[in-house]
């Protein structure tokens, strides 16, 4: 390794000169009382120098003026907040995580359907709906999404509560708003509202920062909802006085479906329809131009040269031409109603998106049908409240 020294001695970091000692002098900068190595573990990448230190963030004057401007603005203790974040830690395998891949490999819808439509997942799911059948219900009737819908989020979110992340999402949050990497858009102001509303819910609810854990983005519970997005949509369905989606199922299906229904999800309204793309490359670009959003009618479809199976072309409404590639193989092809558009506002990925509406259509195709038990008409929900702008979710294709 070449070292290269600054003008200065007085330019060093203590850290620096210990670094430097120890390449000089063979020395060991571990603690005297830490396990040796073992002989065959290989040495841990150098890191840039650029990167911060591995060390808690303490009263940086970035970190404490942003403490104190979030407290102002939300109306906790601005010491407590210090202190919490004086404890947080940069984590640099959340700025690797957060990186787009060094080689991205080609989408393959076919391949990330896979990942979720397969039979240990369905067998979860099952089990799950049976065991949270009465409030699915509850949901059901009151915001109209099916309960398969909510069902198939948890499912593709965290495998039903096995996947739920182990990062401390205090230590995620603090490295992405105040150290966040190079190399891609900043997204640090976004990471930054996320952190504040993290602390707002902490002291509001009582939790302790940090003992609260999640996605390397910062994701949390079984939705993995951001923390905006649980203080704008989160429900307590259970009328328990706490919104907790970690461990309650009720506020987890109750939360989704309120979701769903606040980015407009219409009851009885298929999420797509089966089409085929126009053979002309200039009309399949114009239909294909607004990506996601729904922007046609039917006979604008039509006057394209796509064609829509017989469901779709007796739908009344606006469509979107939706293309998932499929590696080397063709693409596939679907025409989004409003409801897929809804879906994709919980991850905002058509891949996503049909996974999670297969995943459902899967669940409700294996459901033993039953006498399901009588709901019981659940109390009116008491819903978090927010002005910061939604946050979806942070599962990717």
């Amino acid at each position: 390794m070449t070292l290269r020294a600054p003008c200065s001695l007085a330019a060093w970091s203590p850290h620096a000169i210990a670094t430097l000692a120890a390449a000089l002098c063979g020395w060991s900068t571990s603690p005297a009382w830490a396990a040796p190595a073992a002989p065959t573990a290989s040495r841990a990448a150098v890191r840039h120098d650029s990167a911060p230190d591995v060390v808690l963030y303490g009263r940086r004057d970035d970190v404490v003026a942003f403490a104190r401007q979030a407290a102002e603005q939300r109306g906790f203790d601005a010491d407590w907040a210090i202190a919490q974040l004086a404890q947080a830690r940069y984590q640099p395998s959340v700025a690797r995580l957060v990186m787009p891949a060094a080689t991205p490999s080609a989408k393959n819808w076919a391949a990330y359907r896979e990942r979720f439509i397969e039979p240990q997942r369905i067998q979860a799911g099952l089990r799950w709906w049976q065991a949270n059948e009465v409030w699915l219900q509850q949901a059901q009737a009151r915001w109209g999404v099916p309960a398969e819908m909510v069902v198939a989020i948890v499912g593709v979110e965290t495998f039903y509560g096995r996947i739920r992340g182990n990062f401390k999402v205090i230590d995620a949050l603090a490295t992405l708003a105040f150290d966040f990497p190079s190399g891609r858009s900043d997204r640090s102001g976004f990471y930054r509202a996320e952190l504040e509303a993290f602390l707002h819910w902490c002291a509001t609810e009582g939790r302790d920062p940090q003992a609260v854990k999640g996605s390397y983005a910062g994701a949390m519970g079984l939705p993995q909802f951001m923390p905006s997005t649980l203080l704008r949509y989160a429900v307590d369905f259970d009328a328990d006085g706490h919104i907790d989606l970690d461990q309650s199922a009720a506020d987890t299906v109750g939360s989704i479906a309120h979701y769903f229904a606040q980015f407009g999800w219409e009851q009885g309204l298929p999420t797509h329809y089966g089409v085929r793309p126009p053979e002309d490359a200039a009309d399949r670009a114009v239909l294909l131009a607004p990506d996601i959003v729904p922007s046609f009618t039917t006979a604008q479809f039509a006057e394209r040269g796509a064609l829509l199976d017989d469901a779709g072309r007796r739908h009344n409404g606006p469509l979107a031409l939706v293309q998932l590639f499929n590696g080397d193989a063709p693409p596939s092809y679907v025409a989004g109603t409003r409801n897929f558009y809804v879906v994709t506002r919980y991850n905002w990925s058509s891949y996503y998106a049909l996974a999670v509406i297969e995943l459902a259509r899967a669940l409700k195709q294996m459901r033993p049908e039953a006498d399901a038990p009588r709901p019981v008409p659940p109390p009116e929900p008491a819903q978090a409240g927010s002005q910061l702008p939604p946050a979806a979710s942070q599962s990717q294709p």
